[in-house]
């Protein structure tokens, strides 16, 4: 958990305010990386909202000089590892998968290994972890069910994206989910 430019709270903006993932990361719907949002972003609240803070000075510099708040990535895979946002989240994992309860960390920690088998294991057996697409970034969603009812929504969101057939059998298109050049590219 590296120390940030900025004491940045996800817990505050995304958990107490209830801003959603995408409002700052703009591009993880149609790329294949998380935008860190620019310091506009953070100007169309912090014009009005503790505009004289200290804690926000790197934010102010950065908008009047125009260069970028030097944040420092905490979830950073090898050069060799090829991950597209878009393609999991457009297809019902959820952010809470991967980065854990954002909404309730003050600082942002990495939560998931992020390695090759915990990858894998996700992949060869994807459907606990898939959502309705339309509750992504709902955190919360999922708290209630079983990891067996979360598991059968999953595997009807998998049917509607081809990847089991009706007997709930893989499909040719499973294979790619663990062929090495999906993600070593």
């Amino acid at each position: 958990m590296p120390e940030q430019p900025v004491p940045y709270s996800h817990a505050l903006h995304v958990g107490e305010l209830g801003l959603d993932c995408r409002y700052c990361h703009t591009t993880v719907e149609s790329a294949g990386f998380a935008a860190v949002p620019p310091t506009a972003t953070c100007m169309n609240c912090h014009e009005k909202i503790a505009p004289t803070s200290v804690k926000l000075k790197p934010v102010r510099d950065s908008f009047l000089s125009g260069m970028p708040v030097p944040w420092i990535k905490v979830h950073d895979l090898p050069d060799y590892v090829y991950f597209n946002h878009s393609a999991h989240v457009t297809r019902g994992v959820s952010c809470v998968e991967c980065h854990g309860r954002v909404d309730q960390m003050v600082e942002v920690e990495q939560f998931s290994p992020l390695s090759m088998g915990w990858c894998l294991k996700c992949h060869r057996d994807p459907a606990a972890h898939l959502r309705p697409v339309d509750k992504v970034t709902d955190l919360d969603w999922g708290l209630e069910r079983t990891q067996d009812e979360k598991a059968l929504a999953g595997r009807e969101l998998m049917k509607g994206l081809g990847l089991l057939d009706t007997l709930d059998q893989p499909t040719v298109r499973m294979s790619l989910m663990t062929n090495c050049s999906t993600c070593h590219r």
